[in-house]
């Protein structure tokens, strides 16, 4: 098989920044629906020891692939300097990603700078687990609240075949361990649910964390990206997970912590605990999306399937003023009306988007 094309000047070519209409914005926004930008995702890195098949297949993300250089990333300060500024237009949440952004050396040093510049919002990570165990007491003492940890299997063989980098589950298990001893808890655990890949697997996923605290969230197979072969059929329906693992452990449902918040919420009947489905592809929550995604060159996309992002690091390195760039930030979400997943097609699941390794998940 041909090694997929991806044209690197398209995905990374920026959208020109809006003109901002009126005065500079100085608190909270909204978007053209209504929507409000609470959460920032920000990858630190494009690269990550694995090469999970829906995420970052090996045939396309190998030894040749053209990762970005080390001055093309956002430096920490820079970093810093444009959550403090979201932060003043009504960002409540970071996530820390990548890439795998324990793979950022310092890792926890920009852990320990956000929290200084930000206190008060919440300060989270997105992990594949593997580096874990020998950094978890280092990101907690910087300051991070808690991680989320990508595992999709707990079977040997199907984690190191999805994973495609012969990583063993156990060392996973140990990384979610030190997390949690680290207090970084609950600790959320991630699971990706592929037809005829892992599917089989949910319901020992559900019971080997149920009564430990931890809530495992299962998300619905997504067209993010251009290379990761997806097909509906592969799809398994959430509404399905929960039926599986109620005719095990009866779930019922749970109000939301928050508005906006992604994954439902299904409680254990008989008080061990809650799990957690993403329901982009059945049952899309565009409507209640208030996250914005800040790209490893400081690139700001305002959907996770979004086919090409705003510049701001253009912006940092010119010398603008940190009401400028609010301002450009501004302009850009106040445009925003993005709802890729309630209008999803065959067709449209075809078309380039951004790669999630890019921007995170």
């Amino acid at each position: 098989m041909a090694k997929p094309v991806i044209a690197l000047h398209e995905l990374r070519a920026a959208l020109p920044i809006p003109p901002l209409s009126g005065a500079a914005p100085a608190g909270p926004l909204a978007d053209l629906r209504g929507r409000a930008l609470r959460d920032l995702r920000i990858s630190v890195t494009d690269r990550c020891n694995f090469r999970c098949t829906y995420c970052m297949p090996k045939d396309v993300f190998d030894a040749d692939y053209p990762f970005l250089p080390h001055e093309a990333l956002l430096t920490f300060e820079e970093i810093v300097r444009m959550a403090r500024i979201f932060r003043g237009l009504g960002m409540e949440k970071v996530r820390l990603t990548g890439g795998e952004p324990l793979l950022r050396r310092g890792i926890d040093r920009l852990v320990a700078m956000l929290r200084e510049a930000l206190p008060g919002v919440d300060l989270t990570l997105t992990t594949n687990g593997s580096a874990l165990k020998a950094q978890a007491k280092a990101l907690a003492a910087a300051g991070l609240d808690r991680v989320t940890v990508s595992l999709d299997s707990l079977d040997e063989a199907t984690f190191r075949a999805m994973n495609d980098a012969d990583f063993p589950v156990g060392k996973v298990l140990e990384g979610i361990d030190a997390a949690a001893a680290a207090g970084l808890a609950p600790v959320k655990v991630n699971m990706v649910v592929k037809r005829g890949v892992n599917d089989g697997q949910v319901v020992d996923m559900a019971r080997h964390f149920r009564g430990t605290g931890h809530i495992v969230r299962f998300i619905e197979f997504m067209d993010v990206g251009s290379t990761n072969g997806w097909r509906m059929d592969d799809v398994i329906p959430s509404a399905e997970v929960v039926r599986r693992i109620s005719e095990h452990f009866p779930l019922e449902a749970a109000e939301a912590h928050y508005g906006g918040e992604v994954a439902q919420r299904w409680r254990y009947g008989d008080g061990a605990g809650e799990i957690g489905v993403i329901s982009s592809v059945t049952r899309a929550f565009c409507a209640s999306c208030t996250r914005a995604r800040l790209s490893t060159d400081g690139q700001l996309y305002t959907c996770l399937f979004a086919q090409r992002g705003y510049d701001l690091k253009q912006l940092l390195r010119a010398g603008a003023a940190d009401e400028a760039i609010a301002g450009a930030i501004g302009a850009i979400w106040q445009r925003r009306d993005d709802r890729y997943s309630e209008i999803r097609t065959a067709e449209t699941a075809r078309g380039r988007k951004v790669e999630m390794s890019f921007i995170g998940g």
